[in-house]
Formats: structure tokens, C-alpha cells, sequence
């Protein structure tokens, strides 16, 4: 490596070092400093607000919930290096407000993700069919560049799905991933010791093949996986099983395509939908308005450090290295994790 790449790893490894002694530090206080404290910082990390998009009736409002970037939970701290992409608890608490807010009588729901964890997908999923049953509010989902796989997953159970002609969604399906280097690391000498307690536990290991009893075992759990997604599309958008696994092969599609097969119901832009829900539902002067959260300390501090760093590709490849964990999962996802 050059010298600059060298400064951004010691840059970059040094500020990891901070948050993991900032991050601890507020451990050790919210331990050691009573009850009292406990609720304090269990307040401020709970902390939503409400940003107004148009003025209208309080007692009748419509929700705009956003998922952008890919559908994933990765954990309640948050590091120096953290952006501002998917936050899956933040997410999942909007939706358990939008349940329990009287005012809210209708929600759009902006999905611009590529997908993401099978279990992420599935919580939103289910949390959205608990309000549709106990509460009976209605469900817009506006689709923008990207509603693919996991972002099409927590779409179908909507009222009505709008797309851009231009949307790039489907690729229904699931995806496992793991990369093998092991011939690689033979070529320069490099030997791996592995100790494991049965024959399958380092399945997917990056160091050797595959067998074909492991294969198996993987595919079975894709495959049940895969005859979920296609039970939520067969509820959600009252098609048959035929007519769903027609189109259920993983293949993308733009939003023309995906109105012809009944993926989605008609185009319009995010500002359309909203006008659409509320033409529907009688909510002509509505309020509308979507959440937003406090900027913490680690929020701060996340945005000094990476204006420190810039967009540098380099070192976002090191930070990437340096706070994503890589372990294998099954995932509804178009392109690379």
C-alpha cells in the first residue's frame, strides 16, 4: 500500500479505537449510575420526532414512512463510522407509533431499497399486517429507483403499490452468499487449522469447498425461504401460485413490466401517492408529516469523522472492512451485500 492508504488504516483504526471507548464509557454509566439514569438514557435513545410535510388536520394525518438503503439489523450501537442509512429498530419503531397514533389514519410507506436480511424483511412484513388487522389503516407503498427482493417483500402486503416506469423491482427470491479463497491462500502457503465439534460446523467455510451434503442442507432452507416470499405475494396481491412463480425466478423488472403482472398498481411519484390516499380515504385536509430522530452524540460525531475522512473510496473500503460483519445469511437482495 501506498502512503496514504497506510495513514487512512491507522486513521481509520484509530478512531474505531475512540468510539469503542466512548461506546463503553456509556455502558459503564448507564450501569453504575442507578435507575434513575437507566430511564434517562433509555429516553433519549427512544427519542422520535415529527417533521411536518404539509399542514393540515392534526386529528387526521397521513404517515410517510421511508426505507432507504438495505433492510438490515445491525445492532442497537451505533459506532464513529455510522451513517445515515437504515436504521431497522428506528424503522420498526415508526411502525409500532403509526399503530398506536389515533391521528394517523393512513400511512405511505417509500421503499427505495434493494432488500435485504430474511428476517428484517419478515418483521416489517408482519409488523405492517398487525396494523392493517387491528387498526385497518390503509397501506401506500410509493416505489423509487430500487423496490427489489426484501424492498418488494415488505411492499406486497399494501393496498396499492405505485412504481416509476423506470423502478427497477422483482427479484423475487433468496440469495446465500460466501466467498472461498482457500486455493489463494494455498498458492502463497497460508494454512488454515480448523477445529470444529461436527461435521457441518464451519459450513460455507472461505477456506475449501463445499460439499454436497452442505449444498443440500443450504438449499433446503433457501428453498423454504423462497415458499414464503411466494406466500406473501399470493396474499398480498391476491394472485395465484402460477402466476406468481411465473415471474418468481429472481429476474428484475422495470415499473412498466411490473404493472403488467400485477406487481404493481399504477405510476406515480412519492407526492402523488400521498394525493392518492387521500382522495381515497377522504382525507382531503390531512396532515402529513413523516419521523425523524434526535441527533445523538454518536450521530455528531459520525458526521465530524466522516467529513474528516471525505468520500475517499479507499478509505470507505477500510471502514467497511472495519465494522461489517460479512458471516453468511440468507437474504432477499438484488446485487452485493
Amino acid at each position: 500500500m501506498n502512503t496514504k492508504r497506510w495513514i487512512a488504516l491507522v486513521v481509520a483504526a484509530a478512531v474505531l479505537g475512540i468510539s469503542l471507548v466512548i461506546n463503553s464509557a456509556f455502558a459503564f454509566l448507564q450501569s453504575g449510575f442507578g435507575e434513575g439514569v437507566d430511564d434517562l438514557m433509555a429516553t433519549t435513545q427512544s427519542s422520535i420526532s415529527e417533521v411536518v410535510i404539509e399542514e393540515g388536520d392534526f386529528d387526521n394525518r397521513v404517515a410517510v414512512l421511508n426505507v432507504d438503503g438495505v433492510i438490515q439489523d445491525t445492532g442497537e450501537a451505533s459506532s464513529l463510522f455510522g451513517t445515515t442509512g437504515y436504521n431497522h429498530s428506528f424503522f420498526m419503531e415508526q411502525l409500532e407509533n403509526v399503530k398506536e397514533d389515533d391521528s394517523v389514519k393512513a400511512v405511505v410507506l417509500t421503499v427505495n431499497s434493494p432488500g435485504g436480511g430474511v428476517v428484517e424483511s419478515a418483521e416489517i412484513y408482519d409488523k405492517i399486517i398487525e396494523i392493517q388487522e387491528e387498526t385497518e389503516k390503509p397501506f401506500y407503498v410509493s416505489m423509487g429507483a430500487t423496490a427489489a427482493s426484501g424492498g418488494y417483500y415488505i411492499a406486497a402486503p399494501a393496498d396499492k403499490i405505485f412504481v416509476n416506469e423506470e423502478t427497477l423491482t422483482g427479484s423475487i427470491g433468496v440469495i446465500m452468499q460466501s466467498v472461498n479463497y482457500g486455493e489463494l491462500a494455498e498458492r502463497y502457503g497460508v494454512d488454515f487449522v480448523t477445529i470444529k465439534s461436527g461435521p457441518y460446523k464451519d459450513i460455507m467455510s472461505a477456506t475449501r469447498d463445499m460439499t454436497e451434503d452442505e449444498r443440500a442442507l443450504l438449499q433446503e432452507m433457501l428453498d423454504d425461504s423462497y415458499e414464503s416470499f411466494v406466500d406473501v405475494i399470493e396474499e398480498g396481491r391476491g394472485m395465484t401460485e402460477d402466476e406468481v412463480r411465473a415471474v418468481a425466478d429472481g429476474r428484475v423488472m422495470n415499473g412498466r413490466q411490473a404493472v403488467e403482472v400485477n406487481l404493481a398498481d399504477d405510476f406515480g411519484f412519492e407526492e402523488d401517492v400521498i394525493e392518492q390516499v387521500k382522495t381515497d380515504f377522504d382525507l382531503g385536509n390531512a396532515e402529513v408529516f413523516q419521523y425523524g430522530a434526535s441527533e445523538g452524540l454518536g450521530s455528531l460525531l459520525s458526521m465530524k469523522v466522516n467529513s474528516f475522512f471525505g468520500n475517499d473510496i479507499e478509505t470507505q473500503m477500510i471502514t467497511k472492512m472495519l465494522t461489517e460483519y460479512s458471516s453468511p445469511r440468507m437474504m432477499y437482495l438484488y446485487g452485493d451485500k
